[in-house]
């Protein structure tokens, strides 16, 4: 992934994604909440709605940190 727009200007580093990071990623390509998330990493993996919900909502602070997601109006 690579930060655009003001992003890139502050972004120090690289950010990689592991397999669910990636998975997550392509999701979001297409008009998604935070529940559409949840359930593709249920479909994709053998885990707890508790588990998925924690590993989406981290996965999805750690872009809007970076700035390199922001939520729609």
């Amino acid at each position: 992934m690579i930060p655009v727009n003001e992003a890139a200007v502050d972004f120090r580093g690289i950010m990689s994604l592991n397999e669910s990071g990636k998975l997550l990623w392509d999701r979001l390509q297409e008009e998604s909440t935070e529940k559409d998330l949840v359930e593709t990493l249920l479909d994709a993996y053998d885990t707890t709605p508790e588990v998925a919900e924690r590993d989406v909502s981290v996965f999805l602070d750690q872009l809007r940190a970076q700035n390199i997601l922001q939520d729609a109006d």
